[in-house]
């Protein structure tokens, strides 16, 4: 058996497979946040008659690509630029503004800590209060970002909060960062899952300031991590220019490339992948809120964040009884400012969310 400092991310099934001896593909991942429904049917039926297209490399422009990531997400196509994952494109970044010392809104996903220190930078946190319900403060934002920070960095919707910050409010923190010469970096890889994913998204704002850049990919709404596919909205042409001329060519394989562009034109699976998280969403939140041992906080994205009430249980223990059910969630100890009272879960089919929650009661009653 584990250890209590041991933890697992949504990606570790052959280690738990290992440690619980369960077959990884009878794990249930609640902790990967990824689509429930899979990849896109129009993908499934359609990729392999394009098998051909690795014969040759891929347009090193990515032009057809682009074109739908534009019309996709309604922004102009020479402020897109794509790469293998959102993960370069966030590296790549970096290695360009070169911040020196960077804040990041969190807790938060860890790789933009480690992405700054690989370039040499130093980086602080701006703490979302669980008081406040992990909403941002953005008057105490204000007063936090000095002039020795040239980078900010927020996931919106926030990983592994759930809570997002509107448009109106972005646009707030762009007008104090400008003044302050900061630049801002915003993750938004869960937006798609929100229900007003209008009043969400920052790309309009693409128009109007550029101290922005946006990140985008696959791996979660298009349940397609394994393509490795991630893209970014920026409307400064100078940043645009120096990262495509600092990016490796050919970064995405010819396949990757073409299933971006059939999955962006998938309006039916897109359709149905937002009807289910936004049903599933709203039918376990109020199934948790309706349970006295855990504080549950209200979700915009496909996951939950869940605090335990209870003194004598804790995360790793709410983990175990789900695991050796078969069913992966994520215990957020590992969180920067979240204690082992914290765990996150995804939403997934309806039968699947209801077997989870029934041994997440059980397990809180005892």
């Amino acid at each position: 058996m584990i250890n209590s400092t041991s933890h697992f991310h949504g990606s570790d099934l052959e280690t738990i497979e290992q440690v619980y001896n369960i077959q990884k593909d009878d794990i249930v991942s609640f902790a990967d946040n990824v689509n429930p429904l899979g990849i896109s049917p129009k993908l499934r039926e359609t990729l392999s008659d394009r098998i051909d297209s690795i014969m040759t490399y891929p347009d090193r422009e990515y032009t057809s690509l682009r074109n739908k990531i534009a019309s996709y997400v309604k922004a102009q196509v020479q402020d897109i630029i794509v790469g293998n994952g959102a993960t370069e494109l966030i590296s790549l970044f970096i290695q360009i503004i070169k911040p020196k010392k960077a804040m990041i809104v969190g807790p938060t996903y860890s790789e933009y800590e480690r992405e700054v220190s690989l370039g040499g930078g130093c980086t602080l946190y701006y703490r979302l209060e669980e008081k406040n319900d992990f909403k941002i403060d953005i008057d105490a934002l204000d007063k936090e970002l000095n002039s020795d920070i040239d980078l900010l960095v927020i996931c919106n919707p926030n990983n592994p909060t759930s809570t997002a910050i509107s448009r109106p409010d972005m646009r707030r923190i762009l007008d104090i960062c400008k003044k302050k010469g900061i630049f801002v970096m915003v993750d938004e890889t869960y937006v798609e899952f929100t229900e007003d994913i209008h009043n969400i998204s920052s790309i309009p704002l693409t128009k109007h300031y550029n101290n922005i850049v946006i990140l985008r990919g696959i791996s979660k709404f298009f349940a397609a991590p394994g393509l490795r596919l991630g893209y970014a909205v920026c409307g400064n042409t100078d940043l645009i220019k120096e990262m495509n001329q600092r990016k490796n060519p050919w970064t995405i394989n010819s396949l990757a490339a073409i299933a971006g562009e059939i999955m962006f034109t998938d309006e039916e699976y897109i359709a149905k992948t937002r009807h289910l998280i936004s049903t599933e969403r709203d039918r376990v939140y109020r199934l948790l809120m309706d349970c006295p041992d855990i504080k549950v906080y209200k979700p915009t994205a496909n996951f939950v964040l869940v605090q335990i009430l209870k003194d004598d249980i804790n995360s790793m223990d709410i983990f175990e009884a789900s695991v050796k059910k078969g069913y992966l969630i994520r215990d957020c100890s590992t969180f920067p400012f979240l204690s082992d009272r914290f765990f996150r879960f995804c939403f997934m089919t309806p039968k699947q969310n209801d077997s989870l929650l029934s041994i997440l009661f059980e397990s809180l009653s005892k």
